[in-house]
């Protein structure tokens, strides 16, 4: 059973994160930038804490590519990146494969509800609305959020140290990257934003 499923995975996996690109990165981008005329991606490369966090986001996705590509494309190389073994069991990929569209579902309603305000990183020169309706309601963090199933959800597909390792370092910067987010909220919407943040949680 566990060798028919992985079989099936070995296609779905980069089907899936093709798929995460086009809508929730590269497609979203585009759509936004046309829409609005302005770039959403603000990940520089500059010694500040904002873009160290951004390039290490950049690493993790590369972990996340070679994971992949090794258990879809090289399978006789995927000992090599240390197979967690008994994690490798049918019921939790499946749980996984859930998890990664309900990730990629739950990452599109937030962006399109965010609108204008939605950015890769933080935008010191635009002045975005303070968005807290729909999922913004139940999570201050909604796309964040997803990532973080989303990268849980990878590592019980592909249960190896190349997953773990994205799944933490990941989560970390994450966890990092929502409290600059909120400091540079709290700049730009002081007591709303402080009414917002004591009656919505940091995550869910």
């Amino acid at each position: 059973m566990v060798f028919e499923i992985d079989t099936a995975l070995r296609i779905l996996l980069p089907v899936f994160l093709v798929l995460f690109f086009l809508v929730a990165m590269a497609g979203r981008s585009y759509l936004f930038w046309k829409e609005t005329g302005i770039n959403p991606y603000k990940l520089g490369s500059t010694e500040s804490a904002h873009d160290l966090i951004g390039l290490f986001f950049r690493l993790v996705s590369f972990l996340v590519i070679i994971a992949a590509a090794i258990y879809s494309a090289v399978p006789a190389a995927y000992p090599y990146i240390g197979p967690i073994e008994w994690l490798d069991v049918f019921w939790l990929k499946i749980f996984g494969v859930a998890l990664l569209f309900a990730a990629l579902a739950w990452v599109s309603i937030a962006q399109i509800q965010m609108g204008r305000s939605w950015r890769i990183g933080i935008d010191e020169d635009v002045k975005t609305d303070l968005v807290s309706k729909g999922l913004f309601s139940v999570s201050r963090n909604p796309i964040f959020l997803g990532m973080r199933v989303l990268l849980l959800g990878l590592f019980m597909v592909t249960p190896n140290a190349l997953t773990l390792l994205a799944f933490g370092v990941g989560d970390v910067l994450m966890q990092v990257q929502v409290r600059l987010e909120e400091e540079h909220m709290k700049k730009l919407h002081g007591e709303e934003f402080e009414e917002y943040k004591s009656s919505v949680r940091r995550w869910i």
